[in-house]
C-alpha cells in the first residue's frame, strides 16, 4: 500500500498494544473502527492526526482556547465529505506503515481531504512541532518517546 499525506487511514489494534500509551485516543465511535486519521508521511514515520465526529465536545474546547489565547490551532472543525469533523492536531502521534489497517474509503475510493484543508492541517502541525521542539508541551502524548520506539522498530 502506498501511503500518502492528506489521505485518511485506520490503524491496527496491534499498534496500541505495542506502544502501550493510555493517553492515545482508543475509543471506538458508534461501533466503528478506531477514529479515522489524517496522515502525514515524514520519511519512514507517519504522523496520524485523529478525526472525530464529536463536534460539540471539541467546539467547547476551541471556544475556551480562543477566549484564553485569542486563537486555537490545535483543533480544527471543518467539513470533510460534507460532514463536520474535529481534526485533533493536539492528539497527533507517530506510527509506521506496518500498523495501518486500511485506507478510509468514500464511495469505494481512497478518501483524501480537500487540498486547502490539507495545507491548513500541515501548517498548524508544523507550527505545533516547532513549539514542541522549543520545549512547549502541546501534544497529549510523549511523541518523542513514541517516535523513538518507531525508529527502533525500523532498525
Amino acid at each position: 500500500m502506498k501511503i500518502k499525506t492528506g489521505y485518511l487511514y485506520h490503524i491496527k489494534d496491534e499498534y496500541f498494544d505495542v506502544v502501550n500509551d493510555e493517553n492515545l485516543m482508543q475509543n471506538h465511535e458508534r461501533g466503528k473502527k478506531r477514529p479515522t486519521y489524517f496522515t502525514i508521511k515524514d520519511k519512514d514515520i507517519l504522523w496520524f492526526i485523529p478525526i472525530s465526529s464529536k463536534i460539540d465536545k471539541y467546539q467547547k474546547i476551541i471556544d475556551k482556547k480562543i477566549e484564553k489565547y485569542g486563537f486555537c490551532n490545535t483543533i480544527l472543525i471543518e467539513k470533510i465529505f460534507n460532514e463536520d469533523a474535529a481534526i485533533l492536531i493536539q492528539n497527533a502521534f507517530p506510527t509506521l506503515e506496518r500498523y495501518i489497517d486500511h485506507v478510509h474509503t468514500v464511495d469505494g475510493k481512497p478518501a483524501r481531504v480537500p487540498k486547502k484543508l490539507e495545507q491548513t492541517i500541515l501548517k498548524n502541525f508544523k507550527n505545533l512541532m516547532k513549539l514542541h521542539n522549543r520545549g512547549i508541551k502541546i501534544f497529549f502524548i510523549d511523541i518523542d518517546k513514541l517516535k523513538e520506539k518507531m525508529l527502533e522498530e525500523i532498525k
